[in-house]
């Protein structure tokens, strides 16, 4: 049976005695020689003895039969053979003849062609995957001469032969170098088009997305012109994709109709595709679950890069979803995402983006990181990052500052939407909560929508939860990014402080809620104060109750406790002492870590959290939510120990040229060794903590480089431990860990 392509499939004869297949086209008939006996088993007796003899007799006998057939029965007789060698028999006597019946023109159809192809890859394939390896140059030249013959051939199965014999080429020998360049010219063949119906190898059936897409679609996927374009999509399987590629796909995508609808459509769904087990043909796959096998995999990626020809709104939106549903971790977190090559490339695509989509670009890049880990993911994501504010001539930094989106929110952080007599309002209050409220005709505040409004405005109401999901993704996000900037020591001039900062809608009701600082002579002395709006602008209102007007020349950073002497931050712990809950995150009460004694004497390394037993399953967890990235810890290869890094915020005012960028080590070891726990570990133990810095971009080439305790910026080191302590803290296998104090300035509280 031919792998699930999505035709109907008919009998097809092999010529091997009571074996049929099911093709996917139709086959020629089958005659009968004498009562209950067809002229399949009556060749497949004569094949059988003619074998027989050339090995009792020697060379000669097998091509004297197979000269004395018809096309037809040449063909049976080929089918026969193939046969035989997937099922390592007759291997050299039947090679030589299949060999034979390879270099003749015999007439094969497209059903004969999809048998012998199926027979080698996928799910019904009749030969295990080394054996395919081992008997290549035996198996594949018969089916490439049938594939070559048809109408049309299985494309996808071609595909991932190609791969094969590259792969032996380089690794054994040049012999397969004239199979890969066979395939090669099957691949440019042109595709026969059907008015009204979608090739088999476009939205093929070997996972879920294709035919869902199919059966969703139908009317849509007809359109003039869709299969070339679809076609020429289906060719790219690589990130990035060339200048000439590009070029063709938009002359395609102007001719084809619909074609802007057709792209949405398809990245719309592969963006809500369920992850899941799918009908891979690669040999070297591991059958994990990802969103679409090979074929539509490379058409996605097509549609991903030929969305940027397409002029509308949806664009960045689409592509930022795919990016961040494909780079989502397995089961919602983790490093092994749902399908990283359509990851790297939706973000590689978002790194093209320029104009105004480049401010867009930037908020859906910001996003990514919050919940994609995969190491080779968020290095796309660094250097999309960069491309774009390169062609902006701003630091990445700025850049997505600027295009924080206000998702409709007026200046007082509220959306009204009517709904009939009824009005809904969005909202985001200080220190960053989002909340959706109603109110009567009359003004009165409803809890609930009323069932008037759930049942006249459906559609109306659906938008607005939808938009409450929006805001509270990126309240979210513009946490965590103010965060970042505090660990990074960020500072801004007064214009952009106010302006992107305590003047946004949204980003305004976290940075009107956090303590700030303000210079006007370079740095020299800074002013901390919370925000206070004025007359003719902001001040920061002291500790002592005096306020500082920020002026126009002044610049603004976000206030750490690290930097203050031991008396201001006393003061402003008085200050706001049981209201630090009203802050976005930990400031003022926040843990620091400044080197100990012993840390001076250890040189690159600190042992200050080593020899903790964690829990690894909630370490895990809690590394990965704080961006820290390794292998796993398991009984399998290399999984006895792991090195998890954490690359640190840079400040967003240094341009990605310059500047140093640090990053910290953790060595976390596997401790029970007794206990499987189907074969990932349990428990884990710390070791020490080191740090690596380079200078330049983050997605700049160049070595990491270890680097002396001494010699790492304070608030880089300080931040680092915060992250190592929380782990050490919260996922303590000790007893009595609770009670252990740790070695810091200030004893850590729940975060």
């Amino acid at each position: 049976m031919v792998g699930n392509t999505g035709d109907t499939g008919h009998t097809v004869n092999t010529g091997d005695t009571g074996n049929s297949a099911n093709s996917g086209h139709s086959g020629h008939s089958v005659g009968i020689d004498g009562p209950g006996r067809t002229t399949g088993e009556a060749l497949g007796e004569a094949l059988g003895e003619a074998l027989a003899r050339e090995r009792a007799d020697g060379a000669g006998a097998l091509r004297e039969f197979l000269d004395s057939l018809d096309t037809a029965g040449r063909r049976e007789s080929a089918l026969a053979l193939h046969r035989r060698i997937c099922r390592r028999s007759d291997e050299e006597t039947a090679g030589r003849a299949l060999d034979a019946l390879a270099r003749q023109e015999l007439g094969w159809s497209t059903a004969e062609s999809d048998l012998l192809l199926s027979r080698l890859l996928g799910r019904d394939a009749e030969v295990a995957p080394h054996e395919l390896l081992d008997s290549f140059s035996f198996l594949v030249p018969i089916a490439l001469s049938a594939a070559e013959q048809a109408e049309d051939f299985d494309r996808t199965r071609v595909r991932f032969l190609r791969g094969i014999a590259e792969h032996l080429r380089a690794h054994r020998d040049g012999r397969f170098a004239a199979l890969r360049d066979r395939m090669d010219a099957l691949s440019r063949r042109p595709v026969p088009i059907v008015p009204g119906l979608l090739p088999r190898h476009l939205l093929d059936g070997l996972d879920d997305y294709g035919p869902a897409m199919r059966a969703a679609h139908p009317a849509a996927l007809k359109g003039a012109g869709t299969v070339e374009f679809l076609d020429h999509c289906a060719t790219l399987h690589r990130p990035r994709a060339p200048r000439n590629w590009r070029k063709r796909s938009a002359e395609l995508l102007a001719r084809a109709e619909g074609g802007a609808e057709v792209v949405r459509l398809l990245l719309e769904g592969i963006a809500a595709q369920p992850a899941h087990r799918v009908h891979e043909l690669d040999l070297w796959g591991m059958d994990v679950p990802t969103l679409a096998a090979g074929g539509n995999t490379a058409l996605v990626r097509g549609l991903l890069w030929a969305a940027l020809d397409v002029d509308a709104d949806w664009v960045v939106p689409r592509v930022g979803a795919v990016a961040l549903h494909a780079g989502t971790g397995l089961g919602g977190s983790g490093g092994m995402c749902r399908s990283r090559p359509l990851a790297t490339t939706a973000v590689a695509v978002l790194g093209a983006c320029g104009d105004a989509r480049g401010e867009e670009a930037v908020q859906w890049l910001g996003r990514l990181p919050r919940k994609v880990v995969n190491r080779a993911v968020a290095k796309g994501i660094a250097k999309a990052l960069e491309e774009v504010s390169a062609r902006s001539g701003v630091t990445p930094s700025m850049l997505r500052e600027r295009g924080v989106a206000t998702l409709g929110l007026d200046g007082r952080g509220v959306r009204e939407t009517p709904l009939g007599p009824y009005t809904a309002e969005l909202s985001v209050r200080e220190p960053g909560t989002v909340a959706l409220a109603f109110r009567s005709p009359e003004g009165r505040p409803l809890k609930t929508a009323p069932k008037e409004v759930r049942e006249a405005h459906t559609e109306e109401l659906k938008r607005v939860r939808a938009g409450l999901r929006e805001l509270r993704a990126l309240v979210a996000a513009e946490r965590s990014r103010l965060e970042e900037h505090l660990a990074a020591g960020t500072s801004w001039p007064a214009e952009d402080w106010q302006r992107y900062y305590v003047d946004h809608p949204v980003t305004g009701a976290m940075a009107r809620a956090l303590l700030w600082e303000v210079t006007e002579d370079d740095g020299e002395r800074w002013t901390a104060g919370l925000p206070e709006r004025t007359g003719g602008g902001w001040a920061l209102a002291g500790a002592d109750g005096t306020a500082r007007p920020v002026g126009l020349g002044a610049r603004l950073r976000l206030w750490h406790p690290l930097r203050a002497g031991g008396e201001e931050v006393a003061e402003w712990r008085a200050e706001t002492e049981g209201r630090e809950e009203d802050r976005p995150f930990k400031q003022v009460f926040r843990e620091v870590y400044p080197l100990t004694p012993a840390e001076w004497a250890t040189g690159p390394s600190s042992h200050r959290f080593a020899g903790r037993v964690l829990r690894y399953g909630q370490a895990r967890a809690l590394m990965t939510e704080r961006g820290w990235t390794g292998n796993h810890l398991g009984y399998f290869s290399d999984g006895w120990s792991s090195e998890m890094t954490k690359e640190l915020p840079v400040p967003g005012d240094v341009p990605a040229s310059e500047g140093t960028v640090w990053r910290a080590r953790l060595l976390v070891e596997l401790v029970d060794e007794e206990a499987s726990r189907g074969g990932v570990a349990g428990l884990c133990a710390t070791d020490r903590v080191w740090f690596e810095r380079r200078s330049g971009a983050a997605g700049a080439r160049g070595a990491w480089s270890e680097a002396a305790l001494t010699d790492v910026p304070a608030l880089t080191l300080s931040e680092a431990f915060r992250d190592v302590d929380l782990f050490v803290q919260v996922a303590s296998a000790e007893a009595g860990a609770a009670e252990s104090a740790p070695e810091t300035e200030t004893a850590p509280a729940p975060r």
